[in-house]
Formats: C-alpha cells, sequence, structure tokens
C-alpha cells in the first residue's frame, strides 16, 4: 500500500511556514528566548530503523528549546529510560541535540514538527504537516514497529496512510497490524500529566516496549527461517 503517490515528497523541511499560526509563534517565542531551536524540529535516529516512534509536537522548553524530540523537558525522561533499557538507545538520557546520545534501531519523530501554542496544534495544522509524516513513513521496511504516543500521534498514523479511524481505535496498549504489514502500537503519551497522574506507569509503558522489543526480535528470526 502505498501512503503518497508523489514519491519525491521530503520527509522534513526545516524552513517550513506553511502554517502562518506556527510561523508567527515561533517568531514570538525566539524573539524571548533568543537561544531556543525555534524551527520545525527534525526527526532523530536511524533513517532505516525498525521502530518509529511518533510523538505530538515539540515542547516549548524541550525539543523546542534544543531542537531534540522529547529532549530538555520532562516528557522525554521515561521515554528516553525505556529505549535504552530495552536496547534503542546508547544512554539513558537525553540532554541537547549534540550530545553523543544514539539511538539504534530507532527513530522519534512528531505528528507535528513547530511548537503549537498550549501544545495544541490545531487539525488543519496537524493536516499540513501530515505530508511530511506520510513521506517518512513511507521508507519504513515491512515489519516495522510504529509506535504512536497519544491520540493525535495515533490520528497522524492512520491519515497518512488513508486508513478509516472506526477500524483502528486508540487504546494504551493497543496493537494493529497495518495493511503493508506495519504494526501500529499504541501508548499513552508519556507527559508530565499523565505520569503524575498515573494514567501511564513506568510499568505499563515498559510493556509497551517489552511487547515491541519481542515484536522486532521475533520478526527478525521468522525472516531468516
Amino acid at each position: 500500500m502505498r501512503i503518497n503517490p508523489e514519491l519525491s515528497r521530503p520527509v522534513f523541511d526545516i524552513e517550513c511556514r506553511q502554517c502562518p499560526r506556527l510561523a508567527s509563534f515561533l517568531h514570538e517565542v525566539k524573539a524571548k528566548n533568543p537561544t531556543y531551536f525555534c524551527k520545525p524540529v527534525p526527526p532523530f535516529g536511524d533513517a532505516s530503523a525498525k521502530l518509529i516512534i511518533v510523538g505530538l509536537a515539540p515542547g516549548m522548553h524541550g525539543a523546542n528549546r534544543t531542537g531534540r524530540p522529547f529532549t530538555g523537558d520532562h516528557a522525554g525522561i521515561l521515554l528516553y529510560e525505556s529505549l535504552y533499557k530495552y536496547g534503542f538507545a546508547t544512554k539513558p538520557q537525553s540532554f541537547a541535540a549534540d550530545d553523543d546520545l544514539q539511538l539504534i534501531n530507532c527513530r522519534i519523530t512528531n505528528a507535528v514538527k513547530c511548537l503549537p501554542p498550549d501544545n495544541k496544534p490545531l487539525p488543519a495544522e496537524i493536516s499540513t504537516c501530515n505530508q511530511f509524516l506520510a513521506a517518512e513513513l513511507q521508507q519504513l521496511n515491512s515489519g516495522s514497529v510504529i509506535l504512536a504516543l497519544g491520540n493525535v500521534a495515533h490520528l497522524a498514523v492512520l491519515k497518512a496512510f488513508g486508513l478509516k479511524i472506526k477500524d483502528y481505535k486508540f487504546g494504551h496498549a493497543a496493537q494493529y497490524t497495518l495493511p503493508n504489514d506495519l504494526i501500529l502500537v499504541d501508548s499513552y503519551h508519556c507527559s508530565r500529566y499523565n505520569t503524575q497522574t498515573r494514567r501511564l506507569t513506568e510499568a505499563m509503558f515498559h510493556a509497551v516496549f517489552a511487547s515491541i522489543k519481542a515484536e522486532i526480535l521475533g520478526r527478525s528470526v521468522m525472516a531468516k527461517i
């Protein structure tokens, strides 16, 4: 199944200003915080990875400040600890875009690449940015796993594939086989709100990664038989 007939579409454009509200907001934030990245945040990790993690959007003082997804704020703490625990990262913490952390067979991206006001992108902004996510997912090899962190990321993945929402309902730890043999796994977002209210616990998040690790390893073994 093809996600986008225009195979030449870029997976990322750091000069993108297609969403006027987001472009204006980034300009305002940059004026107040001259050292912040304040641009569309690029994906981080292996371009040929078997696991791609899709978040919502850069956080004000996290990815929007550092220029790396889930880096510099609370949301990245549990994520990077989990990636390290399950062999997808060389270190358990991500401090800056220029530190020596590397991801292993993993890539992190966002449904919306620019910081939105109040961390809430508009539907039109999600749709506009979906062209980049769709082009990125187009490059995944059969059998790869997509981890959607939260419902917005889940819906963005479905949109990228042109899939019907009713057939793929979001739920923590839900798992779906997509028509092109990709695996979609859902998790509650590892935001401060979700972890502090214990809607998402460390054990719950680790269980998701354990199942992903088993899925990737199982498919790797089957491919060799």
